[in-house]
Protein backbone atom coordinates (compact mmCIF):
# COMPACT_ATOMS: atom_id res chain seq x y z
CA UNK A 1 0.00 0.00 0.00
CA UNK A 2 1.12 3.62 -0.70
CA UNK A 3 0.13 6.47 1.56
CA UNK A 4 0.14 9.78 -0.43
CA UNK A 5 -1.30 12.94 0.02
CA UNK A 6 -3.76 14.48 -2.70
CA UNK A 7 -1.69 17.60 -2.70
CA UNK A 8 1.50 15.33 -3.41
CA UNK A 9 -0.52 13.57 -6.61
CA UNK A 10 -1.47 17.00 -7.94
CA UNK A 11 2.24 17.84 -7.91
CA UNK A 12 3.05 14.30 -9.69
CA UNK A 13 0.28 15.18 -12.41
CA UNK A 14 1.22 19.00 -12.97
CA UNK A 15 4.92 17.70 -13.11
CA UNK A 16 3.64 14.97 -15.89
CA UNK A 17 1.67 18.16 -17.43
CA UNK A 18 4.75 20.83 -17.96
CA UNK A 19 6.83 17.84 -19.59
CA UNK A 20 4.56 16.81 -21.81
CA UNK A 21 4.55 15.60 -24.75
CA UNK A 22 8.09 14.46 -22.61
CA UNK A 23 8.39 11.84 -19.90
CA UNK A 24 8.35 13.11 -16.68
CA UNK A 25 9.89 11.47 -13.27
CA UNK A 26 11.10 12.21 -9.69
CA UNK A 27 10.95 10.52 -6.73
CA UNK A 28 8.91 9.51 -4.00
CA UNK A 29 10.67 10.13 -0.81
CA UNK A 30 9.28 9.31 2.76
CA UNK A 31 9.48 6.23 5.05
CA UNK A 32 9.16 2.40 5.20
CA UNK A 33 6.19 1.58 7.41
CA UNK A 34 5.53 -2.37 8.26
CA UNK A 35 2.71 -2.82 5.88
CA UNK A 36 2.85 0.46 3.67
CA UNK A 37 4.59 3.26 2.40
CA UNK A 38 4.78 6.58 3.42
CA UNK A 39 5.10 9.53 1.02
CA UNK A 40 6.37 13.23 2.95
CA UNK A 41 7.52 14.42 -0.37
CA UNK A 42 7.72 14.44 -4.06
CA UNK A 43 11.00 15.15 -5.84
CA UNK A 44 11.26 15.99 -9.30
CA UNK A 45 14.38 14.92 -11.71
CA UNK A 46 14.80 16.72 -15.37
CA UNK A 47 14.22 13.59 -17.61
CA UNK A 48 18.00 12.94 -18.75
CA UNK A 49 17.03 10.68 -21.99
CA UNK A 50 18.23 12.44 -25.09
CA UNK A 51 15.73 14.22 -27.05
CA UNK A 52 14.13 12.38 -29.47
CA UNK A 53 13.35 9.37 -26.63
CA UNK A 54 11.96 11.36 -23.95
CA UNK A 55 8.31 10.46 -25.23
CA UNK A 56 8.38 7.54 -24.54
CA UNK A 57 11.43 6.84 -22.15
CA UNK A 58 13.14 8.54 -18.98
CA UNK A 59 16.24 8.44 -17.57
CA UNK A 60 17.42 9.12 -13.67
CA UNK A 61 21.09 10.02 -14.29
CA UNK A 62 22.79 8.36 -10.95
CA UNK A 63 23.96 11.57 -9.83
CA UNK A 64 20.58 12.77 -9.41
CA UNK A 65 19.67 9.86 -7.86
CA UNK A 66 22.55 10.15 -5.44
CA UNK A 67 21.91 13.63 -4.92
CA UNK A 68 17.61 12.70 -3.77
CA UNK A 69 18.97 10.09 -1.73
CA UNK A 70 20.99 12.17 -0.21
CA UNK A 71 18.32 14.54 0.26
CA UNK A 72 16.06 12.43 1.88
CA UNK A 73 18.51 10.74 4.26
CA UNK A 74 19.37 14.54 5.55
CA UNK A 75 15.79 14.51 6.74
CA UNK A 76 15.80 11.08 8.17
CA UNK A 77 14.03 9.84 4.96
CA UNK A 78 14.21 6.85 2.68
CA UNK A 79 13.24 7.00 -1.23
CA UNK A 80 10.10 4.79 -1.49
CA UNK A 81 9.21 4.95 -4.97
CA UNK A 82 9.49 7.54 -8.15
CA UNK A 83 7.48 8.59 -10.53
CA UNK A 84 7.26 8.79 -14.49
CA UNK A 85 4.34 10.02 -16.99
CA UNK A 86 2.84 8.08 -19.78
CA UNK A 87 2.35 10.82 -22.69
CA UNK A 88 -0.56 9.83 -24.57
CA UNK A 89 -0.66 6.18 -23.16
CA UNK A 90 -2.64 4.67 -20.04
CA UNK A 91 -0.84 4.47 -16.37
CA UNK A 92 0.16 1.10 -16.67
CA UNK A 93 4.42 -0.27 -16.24
CA UNK A 94 5.95 -0.96 -19.76
CA UNK A 95 7.87 -3.80 -20.58
CA UNK A 96 10.92 -1.01 -20.15
CA UNK A 97 9.51 -0.13 -16.70
CA UNK A 98 9.97 -3.82 -15.81
CA UNK A 99 13.19 -4.24 -17.16
CA UNK A 100 14.49 -1.39 -15.46
CA UNK A 101 12.64 -1.27 -11.86
CA UNK A 102 13.77 -2.66 -8.36
CA UNK A 103 11.22 -4.89 -6.43
CA UNK A 104 10.23 -3.17 -2.61
CA UNK A 105 9.52 0.58 -4.13
CA UNK A 106 6.54 1.95 -5.44
CA UNK A 107 6.06 3.00 -8.93
CA UNK A 108 3.62 5.57 -9.96
CA UNK A 109 2.49 6.30 -13.64
CA UNK A 110 0.63 8.87 -14.58
CA UNK A 111 -1.12 9.22 -18.27
CA UNK A 112 -0.93 12.33 -19.62
CA UNK A 113 -3.76 12.73 -22.55
CA UNK A 114 -3.15 15.70 -25.14
CA UNK A 115 -1.43 17.74 -22.07
CA UNK A 116 -3.59 16.81 -19.35
CA UNK A 117 -3.07 14.35 -16.47
CA UNK A 118 -5.64 11.94 -16.43
CA UNK A 119 -5.33 8.43 -14.66
CA UNK A 120 -2.84 8.00 -11.99
CA UNK A 121 -1.94 4.29 -10.74
CA UNK A 122 1.05 3.02 -7.95
CA UNK A 123 2.62 -0.70 -9.01
CA UNK A 124 5.07 -2.88 -6.85
CA UNK A 125 6.94 -5.18 -8.87
CA UNK A 126 6.85 -8.97 -7.76
CA UNK A 127 9.84 -9.76 -5.95
CA UNK A 128 10.99 -12.16 -8.35
CA UNK A 129 10.82 -9.32 -10.97
CA UNK A 130 8.09 -11.35 -13.26
CA UNK A 131 5.55 -8.66 -13.05
CA UNK A 132 3.84 -5.71 -11.81
CA UNK A 133 1.04 -5.64 -9.27
CA UNK A 134 -1.18 -2.69 -8.85
CA UNK A 135 -0.70 -0.83 -5.30
CA UNK A 136 -3.70 0.18 -3.80
CA UNK A 137 -3.13 4.62 -2.51
CA UNK A 138 -4.60 5.89 0.26
CA UNK A 139 -4.93 9.60 1.54
CA UNK A 140 -2.26 9.91 4.51
CA UNK A 141 -1.95 12.78 6.86
CA UNK A 142 1.80 13.91 6.86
Amino acid sequence: MLEITEQHLIEIRQHGERDYPYECCGLLIGRFDSDSKVVVETYAISNAREEEAKRNRFLIRPDELMCGETYAREKGLDVVGFYHSHPDDRAVPSKYDLDHAWPSYSYIVVAVEKGHAADLRSWEMEFDRSRFNEEEITDSIV
